[in-house]
């Protein structure tokens, strides 16, 4: 099935984890990708507020639905809530990957612990946990825990190294949530390094990609 999805992502190396859940939820499905590094190098740079940055996700995400796609999510949490707003003449429904990971966090309890490896991540998914909660008539009480030493591994493409930081860093400060979210989709793979860790750790790709497509193959 042709022309119902698409994804914008900021990294190239999404690519191959968004089509292989894709794949796994609706084996047929075509998934187009645009990638957009600058966008996330510019709201790091420039902060979520600048106009010009907002024009320019907002036109990314219809430059993605150019092909009569159905839905669009932004997997970039940094611009997720830039990209959720999109004005789109109803010829298209704007998501971001994130906010089906916070609905299912706001649930687990209030104490949510937020991890990011970049500054610019943990604003705009604060902001969508509380919101979330809020949809859900529940109260939360999240933290952050910003691990600025693990983003020069994934940019050096060590995954390994990545990882490993990031899970070292959660250990240490989880003894007090609820949950962990984590706030990048680059994190996925922490998720399966944290399994023991005796409370659930949240990533967003899955359960964004199954709202996705769940919407994309709806009748209406």
């Amino acid at each position: 099935m042709r022309g119902a999805l698409a994804f914008l992502h900021t990294a190239q190396v999404h690519v191959p984890t968004f089509e292989r859940l894709v794949n796994e939820i609706a084996p047929g499905l075509h998934a187009r990708h645009v990638v957009r590094e600058d966008l996330l190098a510019d709201a790091r740079a420039l902060g979520v507020a600048h106009a010009g940055l907002i024009a320019r996700v907002h036109n990314a995400m219809r430059e993605a639905a150019s092909g009569g796609e159905k839905v669009v999510v932004c997997t970039c949490s940094t611009i997720g809530a830039i990209a959720e707003r999109t004005p789109t003449g109803d010829a298209f429904q704007a998501l971001r990957i994130d906010r089906a990971m916070a609905e299912l966090a706001v649930r687990s309890g209030p104490r949510v612990l937020i991890v990011a490896a970049l500054e610019s991540t943990l604003a705009p998914t604060r902001e969508l946990v509380f919101s979330a909660a809020k949809d859900a008539g529940v109260e939360v009480q999240p933290s952050t825990l910003l691990v600025e030493d693990a983003w020069p591994h994934f940019e050096a493409g060590d995954s390994a190294r990545y990882i490993e930081t990031l899970a070292r860093s959660i250990r240490a400060a989880a003894d007090k949530a609820d949950v962990v979210v984590l706030a990048q989709a680059s994190m996925t793979p922490v998720a399966d390094a944290l399994s023991d860790l005796g409370i659930d750790v949240l990533s967003s790709p899955g359960p964004g990609t199954a709202h996705a497509v769940a919407l994309a193959l709806s009748p209406t």
